[in-house]
């Protein structure tokens, strides 16, 4: 017997070679977890595109520079 990969040898690269696959696999389904679950809420994206709409509004007029000071600390937040 005493071929290579056999003995201690071969069982601790069996080990760390299903330990790497699980590892991956696990990190992949949190990363696709975390994505689609972040789609649904508000994150920076959804925070960005509300400031631009402030800014907008502010430019054209619509609202007062109180309330746009009001409204941007609030987004901050």
């Amino acid at each position: 017997m005493g071929g290579w990969g056999t003995g201690w040898f071969g069982m601790i690269f069996m080990i760390i070679f299903w330990g790497l696959i699980i590892f991956g696999l696990v990190s992949l389904i949190r990363r696709l977890i975390q994505n689609t679950c972040s789609k649904g809420h508000s994150g920076i994206g959804t925070g960005s595109k509300a400031m631009d709409i402030l800014k907008e509004r502010f430019a054209k007029g619509e609202i007062s520079r109180n309330d746009f000071d009001s409204m941007k600390k609030d987004l901050l937040q």
